[in-house]
């Protein structure tokens, strides 16, 4: 549901959407009582002049406008925002609403309700400041060519924010509700939704310990948001093949570690290596086992996969690597397709053999790597039209944009 009722907490939402309408019922409804009331106008010198405006304008007026969060204009036949849909990148486009939940007392989350996106409250003292504890997803919403939206595995998605919340000592939504927000809060966007074949509506569902604490305990209250964002491609290459560094200094996970869980911890300590590959022209980054330094893992923020032959190797999932959805996507339909699959520990000489490399994620989908660089050795691999990084793309998202027949049960209609 839709917060409709005026709280403290958006006072400043009403003034920054209804600076007429306030104006408009203050002068209609407030100024009569000023005059012949000559201490409310001596209460109002005392203090401050807008703070008794806004006081006066939540005890009597809040019931004459709008709900809060309502659109300030009718956008009920609006197809789509104003956006240029063919030049859509990465980068955050703010959209009109979030779904934002609470745990309670009981260790369980309460009703949720969408809210105008903007930003939140959070006491300077909380668990995922103070300590990290925080966890986050990533899943995308499609158009189809007749109007239906579609979401793509987001049970996974909400699976493995529990397993995470338990590794993280953190209270999470049920599956349940998990999916029953994202419905939500793609159909609040809508209208931000792409056009079929434009690209998709990025979901980011968020976990955080927003209770207040100063010693190292689990937080004793926690926040569920989720905000939306259309995007395009993850890559500025767009579709067209990646370069990765081999990175063998610094490490993305260690063994023991919450590298198997997608923690908001996980992914600052690469930025460092990352924004040095970068620097020299590289992609981005692939990282190697922290103990023995031989072994694939993963890159930044996406799985890896290589092809020799008719099998398809990627690095099993033991502790360090992120169990991704794409990632399980991409093995089963290989398997469908015929391929060999193995999960399994990769040597960083094997990748160089490769016919391809390909990485998965839910940003980049399938992204083949035309180049790998380890200790100044550069070698490039197979792709484009005829390989099979391209031949699992195709299959992968026409499934997501349901224009292939979704004989897995992946896809779920949001109503």
């Amino acid at each position: 549901m839709i917060k409709n009722s005026v709280s403290s907490s958006s006072l400043r939402l009403i003034n920054w959407y209804y600076p007429e309408q306030l104006c408009s019922v203050f002068c209609r409804t407030a100024l009569p009582s000023i005059q012949p009331s000559i201490q409310w106008w001596f209460d109002v010198k005392e203090v401050d002049f807008l703070f008794a405006f806004l006081q006066f304008f939540t005890t009597q007026t809040a019931s004459s406008l709008p709900p809060v969060c309502e659109p300030l204009t009718s956008r009920g036949d609006e197809e789509y925002a104003d956006l240029n849909w063919d030049d859509l990148g990465y980068g955050l486009v703010p959209t009109d609403y979030m779904y934002i939940m609470k745990s309670s007392e009981n260790e369980k989350f309460s009703v949720g309700e969408l809210n105008r996106f903007g930003n939140i409250e959070l006491s300077p003292a909380a668990g995922v400041l103070n300590y990290a504890q925080g966890l986050f997803e990533g899943l995308k919403a499609y158009r189809k060519e007749d109007g239906r939206l579609l979401l793509f595995r987001p049970e996974m998605n909400a699976m493995r924010m529990r397993m995470g919340a338990e590794r993280m000592c953190m209270i999470s939504p049920s599956v349940e509700q998990f999916v029953d927000a994202v419905k939500q809060t793609v159909l609040a966007n809508k209208r931000w939704v792409p056009p079929p074949g434009k690209g998709s509506l990025y979901l980011r569902p968020l976990l955080i310990g927003s209770g207040a604490m100063l010693g190292l305990a689990p937080a004793s209250e926690y926040t569920f948001i989720i905000y939306a964002s259309p995007v395009g491609t993850y890559f500025k290459e767009g579709l067209a093949p990646i370069n990765l560094f081999v990175e063998d200094e610094f490490h993305r996970a260690t063994d023991g570690g919450a590298g198997g869980v997608k923690s908001i911890s996980n992914y600052a300590p690469v930025l460092k290596a990352q924004g040095q590959a970068k620097s020299k022209g590289f992609t981005d980054v692939l990282f190697l086992d922290s103990k023995t330094k031989k072994h694939l893992e993963e890159v930044s923020s996406c799985n890896i996969f290589i092809l020799k032959g008719k099998t398809i190797s990627t690095p099993a999932t033991a502790g360090t690597i992120l169990p991704g959805v794409t990632r399980k996507s991409i093995i089963d339909l290989a398997r469908d397709c015929g391929y060999q699959v193995e999960e399994r520990l990769i040597p960083v000489e094997e990748l160089m053999e490769a016919d391809e490399v390909f990485c998965t994620g839910t940003a980049v989908v399938v992204a083949p790597v035309g180049s790998i660089t380890y200790k100044g050795k550069r070698v490039e691999f197979r792709t484009g039209v005829g390989s099979v990084s391209q031949e699992l793309y195709s299959t992968l998202t026409g499934i997501q944009m349901g224009v292939i027949e979704d004989k897995m049960g992946w896809t779920v209609e949001i109503d």
